[in-house]
């Protein structure tokens, strides 16, 4: 696996650790110190990752977050301090992909990004996913409502995919995490739940109210994405 990715981070030994860590898994590397210099290489560098750390001089990466969600889905994965929960689940609402906790496991973070740039492992096809007024096109990372573009997040995107693949099947939560992060990658209940209100969210926006069911104590399904109003 290969791709560029952007580490921002204020403290030198972090970038110097995440750097090491990936250029030794293959992925190439840019590096930033502060939000803006982060939000600014993100616009002249297009990688295909960010990994953005939320406590930045400038601007922090919560701003960071919001501001490239404007234009751009590029992946995010968040380092936060150990403890900040509040500042994980609003990095996770504004569209983040993941985040890890300092002091993290080189190899941790090598795996997560590897998890989100192969998109969960979902198996695509060249022919777009419609059910109802639901379009989606995994491999372009295309998703439209009534022909209308919707913005995903990588996250966001594996989720739908996984899904719609089986639109009547009921997922429980753990094969869905282990089908979006990979098996033996922990992941909160509240990450899945702001992944799935995100992506609620963006899909009731652009007029598919109905297109996510949650079956309470059973997991998840599709609804029948025809617009009205949710079951």
């Amino acid at each position: 696996m290969s791709g560029t990715i952007l580490i921002v981070d204020d403290d030198a030994d972090i970038r110097d650790v995440v750097r090491i860590a990936l250029m030794q898994a293959g992925f190439q590397t840019e590096e930033a110190a502060d939000g803006r210099a982060g939000l600014d290489a993100v616009e002249r560098i297009k990688p295909d990752l960010v990994v953005l750390d939320i406590g930045l001089p400038e601007m922090d990466g919560l701003e960071v977050c919001r501001t490239v969600r404007v234009n751009s889905d590029v992946p995010i994965l968040f380092l936060t301090a150990q403890g900040d929960e509040i500042d994980r689940i609003v990095g996770l609402e504004m569209g983040a992909d993941d985040y890890l906790a300092k002091p993290f496991s080189p190899r941790e973070l090598v795996a997560r990004v590897k998890a989100i740039l192969r998109r969960g492992g979902t198996p695509v096809d060249d022919k777009p996913l419609r059910h109802g007024i639901l379009e989606v096109d995994p491999v372009r990372h295309v998703c439209r409502v009534s022909g209308a573009a919707v913005g995903l997040t990588a996250r966001e995107m594996d989720l739908l995919v996984k899904l719609m693949t089986r639109p009547d099947q009921v997922h429980a939560r753990p094969a869905l995490v282990d089908a979006i992060y990979g098996v033996n990658i922990h992941v909160s209940d509240r990450t899945m739940d702001s992944h799935l209100r995100n992506l609620r969210a963006k899909l009731n926006a652009a007029g598919c109210t109905d297109a996510v069911e949650t079956m309470h104590g059973i997991g998840i399904r599709m609804g029948p994405c025809l617009g009205g109003a949710p079951a």
